[in-house]
């Protein structure tokens, strides 16, 4: 595929780096030199000094020819445009980073798309919906749903009180148990288990399962204490802080914190009276005793400062706090954060990625994740007829190493998969797959 990404910014620049690895034709363009002098010899790509409204610059690229142009400059007004342009010239499909919801909202999109833009990333939003997903459930680590909860992949830790430690996974029970392990992270690595692996203290393991069985999830991994998470405070009063205040369920009580008072009065005018205010500063251990940290649920940080998100983690943490959230979005800080045991990670970048990332293929993929801590990603694909995955059995597919399906959704039931399963056109399969496999997986599915 030929991909033009307009924008070396920080989720540009890993776009970028992320696709290349994928061996497609990659054009990064920028006005600034600056930015792009270190990528175009350390990767695969193409960088080019250009303004990406520059209709000329446009054609000088080939946008003609592209089959996807994605605009992720810190301007969504110029990211606006430039998918215009590209459209109008020639360009397949068009992704634009935006900063307002509103232009999400399902009665826009038509709207847009009239315009030329194909579909619209906003990062907050998307992050946002993470964090509410993983503190509705302290001891969840990442909760995914799938096919409208339909199916679900739910991220633990395993601690001490886990029951299914050092036991072969063939050996923890029938082709009846009630969930399948699709993936196991230990320390930098992530395996793709077979039947003779065992869970090790301190693991996290990925689970595929359908809604009524999470309590037994919830059981094995030695969970059954934590509690159900009521009261959230938030450090930082950013446009995340704001979506995740809003998606909150109505049973949680939100806390915000933040530094800046002018901040702190446009929050009160934009949020809820369910949300406090509080202005002050989230690094100060006093106000946080104050504020009753103590007796919190979950904690989330949420400043633009990633060494400060992970610390005021670790003080949550140490605090008595069972469930912590940290945006973190330097890359690099990533497998510190998980080193040190802070809870689950928010990264704008990885999360646009992932969105981006299902524009590329061929088979009708509706929903992709990219695992923040595994080098892995889950991916759900529709099953077209006469597709290859019908044709055999499970097992004899002859899937990639690297994959494995999680299970699949058939007339809107969760169905765990087995070997001896048979997929069926018009199935929503769940596949689970280390990083760079992906591409070889659709071909099953078309």
């Amino acid at each position: 595929m030929r991909i033009i990404i307009a924008g070396a910014g920080a989720v540009g620049t890993h776009l970028a780096k992320l696709l290349s690895r994928e061996k497609h034709d990659i054009y990064l363009m920028d006005e600034s030199e600056e930015k792009l002098s270190t990528l175009g010899n350390n990767f695969d790509l193409m960088t080019v000094v250009a303004s990406p409204i520059s209709i000329q610059a446009l054609k000088d690229v080939g946008v003609s020819d592209a089959d996807l142009f994605i605009a992720v400059t810190p301007d969504e007004g110029t990211n606006s445009m430039a998918c215009m342009l590209a459209r109008s010239l020639g360009a397949k499909k068009t992704v634009a980073r935006i900063d307002k919801y509103e232009y999400i909202e399902p009665k826009n999109q038509d709207f847009f798309k009239r315009m030329g833009i194909g579909s619209l990333i906003y990062p907050e939003h998307l992050a946002a919906e993470e964090i509410v997903s993983s503190i509705r459930m302290s001891w969840v680590r990442q909760w995914w749903e799938f096919s409208d909860g339909a199916l679900i992949l739910v991220g633990a830790k395993m601690r001490k009180k886990a029951e299914i430690l050092n036991i072969p996974l063939k050996e923890l029970g029938t082709n009846d148990l009630p969930y399948h392990i699709v993936a196991i992270k230990r320390g930098n690595e992530t395996i793709i288990p077979g039947g003779n692996d065992e869970i090790k203290l301190y693991d996290i393991v990925y689970f595929t399962t359908t809604r009524k069985y999470v309590p037994y999830i919830r059981k094995v991994a030695g969970k059954e204490d934590y509690p159900d998470v009521r009261t959230v405070m938030i450090m930082g009063g950013s446009r995340i802080a704001i979506r995740t205040a809003m998606y909150a369920p109505d049973y949680m009580q939100v806390k915000i914190i933040e530094q800046n008072p002018d901040r702190c009065h446009y929050l009160t005018t934009v949020l809820s009276d369910k949300t406090m205010i509080i202005n002050g500063d989230g690094r100060d251990l006093d106000l946080l005793k104050q504020e009753g940290l103590h007796n919190t649920d979950a904690f989330v940080a949420l400043t633009g400062n990633s060494e400060t998100n992970i610390l005021a983690c670790l003080a949550a943490k140490r605090m008595g706090v069972e469930k912590t959230v940290a945006e973190v979005e330097n890359i690099d800080y990533i497998s510190m954060a998980e080193s040190l045991d802070i809870g689950t990670v928010i990264n704008k970048k990885l999360i646009a990625a992932s969105h981006i990332y299902q524009m590329m293929l061929d088979a009708d993929v509706s929903n992709v994740k990219c695992l923040t801590f595994a080098d892995a990603d889950v991916a759900e694909f529709t099953v077209k007829e006469d597709a290859r995955a019908t044709k055999l059995m499970v097992k004899d597919l002859g899937l990639p190493r690297g994959a494995t399906i999680g299970g699949m959704v058939r007339n809107g039931e969760g169905i765990l998969v087995r070997g001896n399963t048979r997929i069926e056109a018009g199935d929503h399969v769940m596949v689970f797959c280390l990083k760079q496999t992906i591409q070889k997986i659709e071909k099953f599915f078309n």
